[in-house]
């Protein structure tokens, strides 16, 4: 991705701010010029302040990082005039109500995962990601270059809400156990936390489904109240203490394989920027998606090390009756939902269509080369079936 330069930012800012009036969450109405290297006027744009809720909690700092991040690049790209406080899940609203707060004008933007919020639209989930769905270069690519953005938009749009895509973890862990899952019968009436659609489809497979935000996940396994859990990715799952309680670590979560996680804007507030700033908010979003999947993708392997080499970790990988099982039915849930809601058909149709040409040119090129090179760097850490 080609970096905005600071200076363009700047000149772009105060090209979209001439003529603007008071913004929404504005500390001052009055505009003050900044100045480049030379003495040249650069700003004229108004001084902006936005309050960000998160879902998640600032321990996490991959994940919560990346809105912070966010209103880092974007406050020394503006000299300051644009900065955005960020509130970790449960300081202004709790972790899962973090849409309703965006969409009410409670807070100007929100940090969160669009598949918590399926119950106001079923499409949503596409907003993270779906069961066997796309990789995070897969979901990168349908979103910014294969039409998932403008679809997701008219969902967003119904909320009073811009979405932008601005975290991706990369394909997720398949969830920790407290007892080993050696067939399909052995979900039946396990309790477990998972939302989106991977909690319909595991509920299809006879799990009881919990959904709770990522800070009372700990307490609830520790408690008995659930006996499984998903979160992240080793990074994210050692730092919350999970291995403690449930030493079984399973692989692939075939439920998240590339979920973005999605920085939602007020309208009202998104449209009251100066241009300028509508463009910095983007890119910084962008940049910011892009570099999360890095950061994971750099932590998760040593992560993954010390949970198996220290803590004693059994990592295991699911049964293949239970990978048939969950394909069957995540197929079966997309179809009927695709046949009761025109809105979910719409997206779940430009998703089809990206997967059938995007999976076999993977199945092909990349599977082939990882098929051959990465075990030749040593044996998977996998410890049993």
């Amino acid at each position: 991705m080609e970096r905005i330069e600071r200076r363009q930012f700047l000149r772009t800012a105060a090209a979209g701010a001439v003529g603007t009036g008071a913004l929404a969450a504005c500390a001052s109405e009055e505009a003050a010029t900044g100045t480049a290297q030379g003495g040249a006027a650069v700003v004229t744009g108004p001084r902006v302040e936005w309050r960000v809720a998160s879902s998640f909690v600032p321990s996490l700092d991959i994940l919560h990082g990346a809105p912070v991040r966010v209103a880092e690049r974007i406050s020394a790209l503006s000299d300051g005039r644009f900065t955005m406080r960020v509130f970790a899940a449960g300081e202004l609203v709790p972790g899962l109500q973090v849409m309703d707060a965006v969409q009410a004008g409670t807070v100007q933007a929100g940090y969160t995962s669009g598949y918590y919020y399926i119950g106001k639209h079923p499409g949503l989930a596409f907003d993270t990601t779906v069961p066997f769905g796309f990789d995070a270069r897969q979901q990168n690519a349908w979103v910014y270059h294969g039409g998932g953005m403008e679809l997701l938009r008219e969902i967003h749009a119904d909320f009073g809400i811009v979405n932008f895509p601005c975290a991706n973890t990369g394909c997720q862990m398949g969830g920790w156990f407290r007892r080993p899952i050696n067939s399909v019968a052995d979900l039946r009436g396990l309790r477990m936390r998972i939302p989106g659609i991977g909690g319909e489809v595991m509920s299809r497979m006879g799990v009881s489904v919990q959904v709770m935000a990522g800070g009372d996940i700990y307490q609830a396994l520790e408690r008995g109240a659930i006996d499984a859990t998903e979160w992240v990715g080793p990074y994210d799952d050692l730092k919350l203490g999970f291995h403690q309680i449930a030493a079984n670590y399973y692989m692939p979560g075939w439920w998240e394989p590339g979920p973005t996680i999605t920085l939602q804007v007020n309208r009202s507030a998104y449209d009251a920027l100066p241009r300028g700033y509508q463009e910095m908010l983007a890119e910084t979003c962008k940049e910011v998606n892009l570099d999360t999947l890095a950061r994971y993708d750099a932590e998760n392997p040593r992560a993954l090390q010390t949970l198996v080499r220290d803590h004693g970790v059994r990592l295991r990988t699911y049964p293949n009756d239970v990978m048939e099982a969950a394909w069957r039915e995540s197929n079966a849930h997309l179809e009927e939902q695709a046949a009761s809601h025109a809105g979910f058909s719409r997206i779940y149709e430009s998703f089809k269509a990206f997967r059938d040409v995007s999976f076999p040119y993977f199945a092909g090129n990349e599977h082939a080369y990882g098929r051959f090179a990465l075990p030749k760097a040593g044996a998977p850490l996998t410890a049993a079936g």
